[in-house]
């Protein structure tokens, strides 16, 4: 049972660390966190995604500037439905190969000597994750972190670039084919109500109706409370 619990856990702070850090606070700068807790997220995200900050906001800021066209790194419409939620994650890195595009799109994140000279090795990170969860739970922890490597792959790369650009209602008639998945988003952040983020990119709260929930947004509200985040103004 502790095995269980300890892998909904994991798996959900990388989640919230990926729509909070990554998505909200840094590809759209909506979200100023405190210097630790934004060190956190980083050191977090690269124990159990090996994803580089820089990478992952260039491409998804491509992302949003070509949405649904020629030049979108993973978008449904050109690439069909199942090869993005399939493959979703081998598309985002083979965008992030292109480093005239990662220079272009990825500024304004980290730029540190932890970043250049720990953070850019990815492989260290994930290989630490698994040696922590072996010495945890012995050969259960092998499961555990093979579940911590798709977890985002899958969720992320997969569902909420494949279905999220393919199937589900809208609030707005945006220029893309964005859907909100679920009015509740609590299983991928609230990145579930993607029609929500892409009517209004700089809006760091995603849901739009009374009875649409979005826990990341709900996460940053207790953060604001703790003052350990603020909306950048």
């Amino acid at each position: 049972m502790i095995e269980i619990i300890y892998t909904l856990v994991v798996t959900q702070v990388t989640i919230a660390c990926v729509t909070l850090f990554l998505h909200r606070g840094q590809a759209h700068k909506g979200i100023i966190f405190h210097p630790a807790l934004s060190h956190f997220m980083r050191f977090w995200l690269w124990l159990t995604t090996g994803m580089n900050t820089k990478e992952w906001v260039a491409v998804h800021r491509k992302h949003h500037r070509f949405c649904e066209e020629p030049g979108d790194p993973h978008s449904p419409v050109q690439y069909g439905i199942w090869r993005v939620l399939l493959r979703g994650a081998f598309l985002y890195n083979l965008a992030s190969k292109d480093r005239q595009m990662v220079e272009q799109y990825g500024i304004g994140t980290p730029d540190d000597w932890l970043e250049h000279n720990i953070y850019s090795e990815s492989w260290l990170g994930i290989i630490l994750m698994l040696i922590i969860n072996v010495l945890l739970f012995g050969l259960w922890g092998i499961l555990i972190w093979g579940i911590q490597m798709i977890w985002i792959p899958v969720h992320a790369a997969g569902i909420i670039n494949g279905i999220g650009h393919w199937w589900g209602y809208r609030n707005k008639n945006t220029s893309d084919n964005s859907r909100n998945i679920m009015p509740w988003g609590f299983w991928i952040g609230g990145e579930e109500l993607h029609n929500g983020h892409h009517s209004d990119v700089a809006n760091p709260k995603f849901s739009q109706k009374w009875w649409e929930f979005d826990i990341g947004w709900m996460y940053l509200r207790i953060l604001f409370f703790l003052r350990l985040a603020k909306l950048r103004t």
